[in-house]
């Protein structure tokens, strides 16, 4: 199993919008950066966990757990061309663009801030991904022991 940090802002779509979905499921579109895109095409799978990451807020941190229900796929937003993530370079018979199907499983009763996080930046967390300056991708790895440390901090 492999664990995962996925980025949103809550006021496009968060963790609050997953809980409300039907079957508190969705797809996880419109990622457009290379690096992000390939994990999520060639190392994401079915039944991987994944934390739900509140970004660009009052306070940044994880919102929650989620599970992967669906792996890669085509991401179509990337051919409709009323969709903000379009890409004409994209083609339906050689995609570009990929995502994955997300399901809600844990709610945080409060979420684990980033502030918290950065208090172990030189312990259990030094390596994680989100706590790296400059680092801006919406999908990054996470390490078995950095999720166990995580829930630890959730408390839930």
């Amino acid at each position: 199993m492999n664990y995962w940090l996925f980025k949103s802002e809550p006021g496009t779509f968060g963790i609050d919008d997953l809980a409300a979905a039907p079957r508190r499921t969705t797809c996880w579109e419109g990622v457009r950066n290379d690096q992000a895109r390939n994990m999520i095409r060639d190392q994401m799978r079915r039944n991987d966990l994944a934390f739900l990451y509140h970004s660009s807020c009052n306070e940044p941190g994880i919102a929650g757990t989620v599970r992967i229900v669906r792996s890669a796929y085509a991401d179509g937003t990337a051919f409709d061309h009323r969709s903000r993530y379009f890409d004409e370079a994209s083609d339906p018979d050689d995609p570009r663009w990929f995502m994955v199907d997300i399901k809600l499983v844990r709610k945080f009763v409060r979420p684990v801030t980033l502030q918290a996080l950065r208090q172990h930046a030189a312990g259990a967390l030094r390596d994680m991904w989100v706590l790296r300056r400059g680092n801006r991708l919406s999908v990054t790895p996470v390490t078995a022991a950095e999720w166990n440390f995580i829930v630890g901090l959730a408390g839930q």
